[in-house]
């Protein structure tokens, strides 16, 4: 996926309130920073990834936050 398609699939699950959607989305915008080099952006992607999962009770959100730690962003 593109960086163009990210952004207008995260618009779309935005516009539907749409948390599982938007949790999966963040966590594949943080992998595409990563790719880029941007460990800046991943981890503002990530932490929305995260946000997102607790909110819905994903069980992704340990995932999420076990990255977030491995990058110094978590306690």
């Amino acid at each position: 996926m593109n960086k163009d398609e990210l952004e207008r699939q995260l618009l779309a699950a935005h516009g539907r309130e749409d948390l599982a959607q938007l949790s999966d989305l963040y966590g594949k915008a943080a992998d595409w920073s990563l790719g880029q080099g941007d460990t800046e952006g991943a981890s503002f992607y990530l932490t929305h990834a995260y946000v997102f999962a607790l909110q819905k009770g994903l069980p992704t959100a340990k995932v999420f936050h076990q990255r977030l730690k491995e990058m110094g962003r978590e306690e």
